[in-house]
């Protein structure tokens, strides 16, 4: 049981970790410089007050990381 506790937080670490080192590129990586302005997010501005909901980022990133842990687990 833990053994798999441990690779599932192996996983999760190495999708962090190169999530990361998109951000950090992310001048180079041109998908990335998308992220955060899809259609679906939400941001209002006003004078002093600026409220930003990445929905439609939020969504993406869950269809992705879904997709991901299903295809992992059918790897196992």
């Amino acid at each position: 049981m833990s053994g798999n506790i441990g690779k599932t937080l192996i996983i999760i670490g190495c999708v962090i970790l190169l999530f990361g080192i998109l951000l950090y590129f992310k001048n180079n990586i041109s998908v990335v410089k998308y992220i955060g302005k899809l259609p679906g997010d939400i941001k209002i501005e006003r004078e002093n007050f600026t409220f930003y909901f990445p929905l439609g980022t939020s969504i993406l990133l869950s269809i992705i990381l879904s997709a991901v842990f299903i295809i992992i687990n059918k790897l196992r």
